[in-house]
């Protein structure tokens, strides 16, 4: 079964529709690739969805275990190279009010966060650092 469909619109946009739910992503090619940098670019999506995979497996972990998130946000930073062009490096700043959680809760919700499908998808040698902030 079809997961999306994506349609070129023109001057290097393009959009995705998630055929289940209906939602649309539109992609726009960054400023320093011709683009005009008005959305998301295919390579930030890559970067960003490894953080929403990541929060979305530590959510999974902790409700099973009732392991409380609460703030849990995450901040994330593309670093790309040419030769060809590509993302060699996604750095994943994850922030949540976790001071009171003890070492066995914090690791499992990192263990959760780090064997992600994306991150268990992406080629071993992208570089994927992932800091863990509890305030």
């Amino acid at each position: 079964m079809d997961t999306a469909h994506v349609t070129y619109l023109g001057q290097l946009r393009t959009e995705a529709l998630h055929l289940r739910s209906g939602e649309k992503i539109i992609t726009d090619a960054p400023v320093d690739n011709h683009g005009k940098g008005a959305s998301f670019s295919p390579t930030d999506l890559l970067s960003t969805s490894l953080a929403c995979c990541m929060l979305t497996l530590m959510g999974i972990a902790a409700e099973s275990r009732q392991i409380p998130l609460n703030g849990l946000k995450a901040r994330v930073v593309k670093h790309m190279v040419a030769g060809p062009r590509r993302v060699e490096r996604i750095e994943v700043h994850v922030q949540l009010e976790g001071a009171g959680l003890n070492g066995s809760q914090r690791q499992i919700i990192e263990q959760a966060a780090r064997t992600c499908p994306v991150a268990m998808s992406l080629r071993e040698d992208l570089v994927k650092e992932m800091t863990f902030i509890y305030i």
